[in-house]
């Protein structure tokens, strides 16, 4: 640490109390009040130097008072301060180093302690040594945190300004052109300790390569207001978006506990001086560092965004906040993972136990994103723009596999609306799911946890998901699965015959192919060869048609399975409608048979239906 050692009289200071009083010897002649502190010194050595004191002491001077009395409770760093100015005017030895510059700098402005009061004042000398501690990380990080304490003074004179543009450039610069230490408040024995002397130079043996983020944790002290100005600086300086971003991540969650609740508890357990906000402080702040972030797209993580999301809705935080935080997430949503889109509901009325609406909002940019990207495309397009393009194919994907995980979360949820769930599902095109296995699984859980839906409303449900796009696995279980409706079992049937015959044709074409390929001239020598040849022909075209009607056979026996379930669910619905309608008509006879008290002719004899047996004559 930087120090700069001024005057050469010994002490001659004695506190007693709140009291200072000089042992010169000579009696006092002034006092100087500061808060609860009393300075009895004398005349001579402070008017000698300060500006400001000459005119009040000429002021308050009296022929009936031996001894004026001033007062200086607005000084600039209070008693403490005007203690080192004091002993600067007697010439007593003192130390400016980066803790102490700052505050006197300010007082020494205050009283005027211009060269025109000596020379070598105060202002000067203070002036001189701050432009020293400028010059190195370290001090300046310690100048500038003492700033908080006399900030009106300290902004007046531009100190707060300089520190932070030595500390951007500095953070601007290549880390490994310079041996700043990476977490900033190193001990000075530490650092003499690992200096040697090489050729008359003292150099450090500490030369670890530093990282990008070697400063987030030295300037996170900051009050939001100076941390946001020396944010400004280092983008003025051409530091990247990605440290930027990563700089207000640390800064979030050093202050904000419910952004890093872990290591908010290890800062308490440490015994770090941070107290924790309250949260009308962190809900203030978090709307700051959210209007700060940087807008380029994948600067900042998703999921830190999410967590950001979550704690605005804790700290109930301004819709605009929580607006701009959506728009942010929807815009890059393919880089979101399900458990961080998992919001809790946090409304009085809790109809969900998800927030689904906020998810809604959310897909409901990225979809309108992607639309907007998609016409603004021309008809004629280079290269860049088709890999533009498929990278938004791949990125719509990534998000439909999204939708259906978390449609697969939230549907069984028994107070999850069929509105939403058809509202969220629909709102991916068809195209962007290549297979709906994803989707048929959450809407099997949604049927199972609704068994009260209408037949209407499990059919609308089901056309969410394209049966030609089911795997053979899905296929199967979507045959055997009682809690669809009967057309859409007959749907996955149908389409899985399909694609059995489209594989039997498309076998018949690869082995036809393969022949002509192997043979391309085979035509020809059926009629110029011997039969030999014709039988080598007729060998290698056996063989392949043996391994074609190999599979066929396995795709019949799948075939023949299937159908044989079909038939077996369509019997067992016949026989239960046969069943009740025997039943019906064997309760309208005994009806009919009870309810007639008189006797009647009898009528012509007819044959009775097989189903009803064993009536009584009248």
């Amino acid at each position: 640490m930087a120090c700069l050692r001024l005057g050469s009289k010994t002490e001659s200071f004695r506190r007693d109390g709140q009291s200072w009083n000089c042992t010169s010897g000579l009696p006092s002649d002034v006092t100087i009040e500061i808060g609860e502190m009393s300075f009895h010194l004398h005349k001579f050595p402070l008017l000698s130097r300060s500006g400001l004191l000459e005119r009040r002491m000429g002021e308050s001077t009296s022929s009936d008072v031996p001894a004026c009395v001033l007062q200086l409770s607005e000084l600039p760093g209070g008693a403490k301060s005007f203690e080192l100015v004091a002993k600067f005017c007697y010439g007593v030895k003192i130390e400016l180093s980066s803790m102490n510059v700052v505050c006197l700098r300010c007082a020494a402005e205050f009283l005027e302690m211009t060269e025109e009061y000596g020379e070598g004042n105060l202002i000067a000398q203070t002036e001189g040594f701050l432009a020293e501690v400028l010059g190195n990380w370290t001090d300046t990080i310690r100048a500038l945190e003492t700033c908080e304490e006399v900030l009106p003074f300290a902004e007046d004179l531009h100190i707060v300004s300089r520190c932070i543009n030595s500390l951007a450039t500095t953070a601007c610069a290549n880390s490994k052109l310079f041996n700043w230490p990476v977490s900033g408040l190193v001990e000075t024995g530490r650092a003499a300790a690992d200096a040697v002397l090489w050729n008359g130079i003292c150099t450090f043996t500490d030369t670890k390569p530093t990282t990008d983020d070697w400063w987030y944790e030295d300037v996170s002290f900051l009050a939001f207001a100076r941390f946001k100005r020396f944010i400004q600086a280092v983008e003025a300086g051409g530091m990247k978006h990605e440290n930027i971003a990563g700089a207000f991540v640390f800064y979030a969650k050093r202050y904000i506990p419910q952004m890093s609740r872990q290591s908010s508890f290890k800062n308490l357990n440490s015994g770090s001086m941070i107290s924790i906000p309250s949260e009308a402080d962190q809900r203030a702040l978090l709307e700051d560092i959210v209007e700060s972030l940087p807008n380029q797209r994948g600067v900042v993580h998703t999921r830190f965004l999410l967590r950001l999301l979550h704690t605005a809705i804790v700290l109930q935080a301004s819709p605009s906040c929580r607006e701009n935080l959506e728009r942010r997430v929807g815009v890059q949503l393919e880089q979101a993972a399900v458990e961080d889109l998992l919001v809790p509901n946090m409304g009085s009325s809790v109809e969900s136990l998800y927030d689904t609406d906020c998810f809604q909002r959310i897909l409901d940019h990225f979809i309108s994103m992607d639309q907007a990207s998609a016409a603004a495309s021309p008809c004629i397009v280079d290269e860049s723009q088709l890999m533009q393009g498929v990278n938004s194919l791949a990125a719509i994907t990534m998000v439909a596999n999204l939708v259906d995980a978390y449609l697969a979360d939230v549907a069984s949820d028994v107070n999850l609306k069929f509105l939403k769930f058809q509202s969220l599902a629909a709102a991916i095109p068809d195209y962007a799911r290549p297979v709906s296995d994803g989707i048929y699984r959450a809407i099997d859980i949604y049927l199972k946890a609704h068994p009260w839906l209408t037949d209407l409303e499990r059919e609308q449900t089901c056309r969410l998901m394209n049966c030609q796009k089911l795997s053979l696995e899905a296929s199967t279980h979507a045959a055997q699965n009682e809690r669809l409706p009967l057309r859409v079992i007959v749907q996955v049937l149908f389409f899985e015959q399909l694609r059995l015959r489209t594989s039997i044709s498309s076998w018949f074409f690869v082995s036809d192919n393969l022949d002509s390929s192997r043979n391309p001239d085979s035509a020809l020598d059926l009629s110029n060869h011997n039969g030999g040849r014709q039988r080598g022909v007729s060998h290698g075209r056996g063989s392949s048609l043996d391994d074609v009607r190999e599979r066929v056979s396995e795709l019949e026996k799948e075939c023949d399975s299937m159908r044989e379930r079909f038939q077996k669910l369509l019997k067992t619905k016949r026989s239960w409608n046969i069943f009740c309608r025997r039943k019906s008509h064997q309760c309208n006879n005994e009806t009919s048979k009870h309810s007639d008290t008189k006797p009647k002719p009898q009528p012509q004899p007819q044959p009775q239906p097989p189903f009803v047996t064993g009536h009584r004559q009248h």
